[in-house]
């Protein structure tokens, strides 16, 4: 049995992983968590650790016959980048850690620096310095968490944040023409993509999973089908999009007293920009859902199914 630790395994998609995890016959989880932070009841090992120690971690890493580690980090900036860099560090000393995913779930970065997210130079940060160590490493992208037009009708561990459609007040704020492909993935199914990953022979730098692609439109015409009536809608052009703007949908301002409306709009306009250069739409050739078609993810119709009569 293949010991797999799981760093910020107390977090949104953290405790989804662990949860996968405590289902596999063929894997022990342990759960590496800050010193000092609540961690939730989980019936699997809690290790308190100080990332920026890397010796102590190394050595815990080699007390705990660790093989592989899933770091589930919230990795937005510098500071929480350097706390991943340290943890890669103390795997690739420990005598015994020979596997490494980072946490770069979501999509890759663009090539085009000026929509770039902040988080994406701190994450390149990251994989920068699995690429001095002789770890094997990957990182596994899923597109959007398809979790956030469920909840709260899906079991989630994940915080509620409204993105281009806003199921609950029946509106949306389409970027561009809303004809571009978008990967959605349920928590849930990534963490047992991730699960499955474990025991591939052999991993690629990137590897791809989704639980369903659809357009934008699609999606909308989806909703409105679901929700039983007409939704609200607005088209942000990419040119308003580039200028940090975007529509405001009536969730929003719930969020803004600990996401200020500006950098609110910064960064999910950044996001819908991602969307406009494609790069949402993930491969399907070489994916985890060609190797591993057991895995039946949940799709968008039903994901937004749960709305029915609500």
């Amino acid at each position: 049995m293949v010991t797999v630790a799981v760093a910020g395994g107390t977090g949104d998609l953290g405790r989804t992983i662990v949860d996968a995890l405590k289902e596999s016959p063929t894997h022990k989880v342990i759960v590496l968590a800050r010193k000092g932070s609540k961690a939730p009841e989980m019936d699997v090992p809690i290790l308190a650790v100080d990332y920026g120690d890397v010796e102590s971690v190394s050595r815990l890493l080699d007390t705990n016959n660790v093989h592989t580690v899933i770091s589930a980090l919230s990795v937005r900036g510098p500071v929480e980048a350097a706390s991943e860099i340290s943890l890669v560090k103390a795997a690739a000393r420990a005598a015994g850690t020979k596997r490494f995913i980072a946490s770069e779930y979501g999509t890759l970065a663009p090539a085009d620096k000026s929509i770039q997210l902040p988080q994406h130079e701190s994450r390149l940060a990251v994989i920068a310095e699995l690429q001095k160590t002789d770890l094997e490493w990957t990182r596994i992208h899923n597109g959007y968490f398809l979790d956030y037009f469920g909840i709260p009708h899906v079991a989630s561990h994940m915080t509620p944040v409204a993105f281009t459609v806003d199921m609950a007040n029946k509106a949306a704020a389409i970027p561009g023409t809303g004809d571009d492909v978008v990967a959605f993935t349920y928590t849930r199914d990534l963490a047992k993509f991730v699960v499955a990953a474990l025991d591939l022979p052999k991993w690629d730098e990137a590897v791809f999973c989704y639980g369903d692609k659809v357009t934008w439109n699609e999606f909308l015409r989806i909703a409105e089908e679901m929700r039983g009536s007409k939704f609200t809608v607005a088209h942000d052009s990419v040119e308003k999009l580039q200028r940090g703007e975007m529509t405001e949908l009536p969730s929003h301002p719930a969020v803004y007293p600990f996401f200020p409306k500006p950098m609110f709009q910064q960064y999910f306009s950044r996001f819908a920009l991602y969307v406009t250069a494609g790069l949402f739409d993930l491969p399907e050739e070489g994916s985890l859902n060609e190797k591993f078609p057991e895995i039946k993810p949940t799709t968008v119709r039903e994901m937004l199914g749960l709305w029915v009569g609500k």
